[in-house]
């Protein structure tokens, strides 16, 4: 069978994208696995399937990881996921929406930009624990569509030199964050309101060049620690500045958050399954 595909990449994320709206394409895990590999398959850090909404919304979105296992959410998929679907339709729209394990979200196309209304952030925990050896810096806990632990350590070349396997992996697999695990983020204050990142993904079980939704909870953690304001300027390891913006509803908890960075299409092609 000959599959075609599209790849994308939304600030160095990149993703292997299927228009499955006729529902004829069924992928095990393995198979997935296979495809992502980087080596033997096509290579990426996850899977985007496009399918038929049932809620209402413009489409369905499907998300699985690099291992194959499926994920509730990715930002910079659901941005990929936000371009690659507007090309779709007829007329491209402005605006399309699509169904999540986490709720129902929106993608706005700005220029060469997507910004995503991502779900409400929930499960805050600050400075919760554990302590990692060789890891001097708190750990906090957000649900931004999936789990994310932010650790803020120091910039410069330790930022660069950080361990971020080790100490993500010695995190994502922690019996405090069983059975699910949870993704690991590293960030350091390069201003007020600007961040620099690195993350350790569940599920592609290595570093990636960015996560979304990481980005939006580390610079969620880093307004509730400093009180910088919305929005919040982040870089990741692609290269890329993103922005995160906000609304503060009460102590700990948020609304109308939002994601803006690149979503762009790297090549289209078939290849046999």
């Amino acid at each position: 069978m000959l599959l075609h595909f599209f790849k994308m990449n939304g600030a160095g994320n990149d993703f292997i994208v299927i228009d499955n709206r006729d529902l004829s394409i069924s992928l095990d895990a393995e198979t997935i696995e296979a495809l992502c590999d980087r080596n033997r398959g096509i290579g990426a850090d996850g899977l985007l399937s496009v399918e038929p909404a049932r809620k209402g919304a413009d489409f369905r979105f499907r998300y699985y990881n690099a291992d194959g296992g499926e994920a509730e959410m990715c930002g910079n998929g659901a941005r990929c996921f936000g371009r690659f679907t507007a090309h779709l339709l007829k007329e491209v729209p402005d605006r399309v929406t699509f169904e999540t394990m986490a709720g129902t979200l929106a993608a706005e196309m700005i220029g060469d930009d997507v910004r995503i209304a991502m779900s409400e952030p929930k499960d805050l925990k600050l400075a919760m624990g554990p302590t990692l050896p060789g890891l001097d810096a708190p750990l906090h806990f957000i649900n931004t569509g999936v789990p994310h632990v932010v650790a803020f350590v120091p910039g410069g070349q330790a930022f660069e030199e950080l361990d971020v396997y080790t100490h993500g992996s010695a995190i994502r697999n922690h019996q405090a964050f069983a059975p699910a695990g949870t993704n690991a983020n590293f960030a350091t204050v390069l201003a007020p309101g600007h961040l620099e990142i690195r993350t350790y993904e569940r599920g592609v079980e290595d570093e990636t060049l960015a996560c979304g939704t990481g980005m939006v909870a580390c610079a969620l953690i880093h307004h509730l620690l400093a009180g910088a304001p919305s929005p919040i300027q982040v870089d990741v390891a692609g290269g890329d500045t993103l922005e995160i913006g906000f609304e503060k509803t009460g102590e700990h908890t948020f609304k109308n958050v939002t994601l803006t960075g690149p979503a762009d299409f790297v090549f289209e092609g078939e290849i046999d399954i």
